[in-house]
């Protein structure tokens, strides 16, 4: 029989994404049973961030303070505003280094099917923040699934109701990519999204 303390561990492992009953069970057993200080690290670390951590009042990430230092920033262009589905989206955009404007981070999409909406989305606070006078374009960075594009397309649809000029990331193919391994989705969509080359 499991004791009632594991099983409550095995289960709040399953919390992490993609992690099933097995997998939830592998690591429990090898956290108590080989590297019971990492297992208190993690504790102490989790512990730390539920109770640090909260949401910027501009971008919606995850902070110390009131407001996160990339939105205290005066380096950063406060004409552009950049949305994402989350803090994830933001480090990856922020790693390109071709980005030097703001964020707003949806915390999730629109996808029905697991009872997210608009209104869970909290997309009021998003319009208050494009309108606060300072924002001149809005820069969509959904993901290309169909939730995320359904929320592009809601935002883009609010937004341009109020005047906002609103742009979306441009897709193809991959930079390094092979046109024989890219889908016929993507590459019909470079066709789409061809610029004109400068000689």
């Amino acid at each position: 029989m499991t004791p009632s303390p594991l099983e409550g561990l095995i289960k709040a492992l399953r919390f992490l994404p993609g992690v099933g009953p097995k997998s939830a069970e592998r690591m429990a057993y090898h956290l108590l049973q080989h590297d019971r200080a990492g297992a208190a690290v993690l504790a102490r670390a989790l512990s730390a961030a539920l109770e640090d951590l909260h949401q910027c009042r501009r971008c919606n990430t995850f902070t110390e303070g009131e407001v996160c230092e990339r939105c205290l920033s005066p380096q950063r262009d406060a004409s552009l505003l950049c949305i994402v589905e989350s803090p994830v989206d933001m480090n990856r955009m922020e790693q390109t280094s071709a980005y030097q404007g703001l964020y707003y981070v949806l915390m999730g999409r629109v996808s029905p099917l697991d009872g997210v909406g608009t209104r869970e989305l909290g997309l009021d606070r998003l319009v208050s923040r494009v309108l606060d006078g300072q924002v001149r374009e809005v820069i969509l960075a959904t993901n290309y699934t169909n939730e995320g594009e359904a929320t592009a397309h809601y935002i883009a649809a609010l937004l341009k109701e109020k005047g906002v000029r609103v742009s979306r990331l441009a897709r193809g193919v991959p930079v390094g990519g092979e046109l024989e391994f890219v889908d016929a989705g993507t590459l019909a969509q470079a066709f789409r999204e061809r610029r004109v080359v400068d000689a």
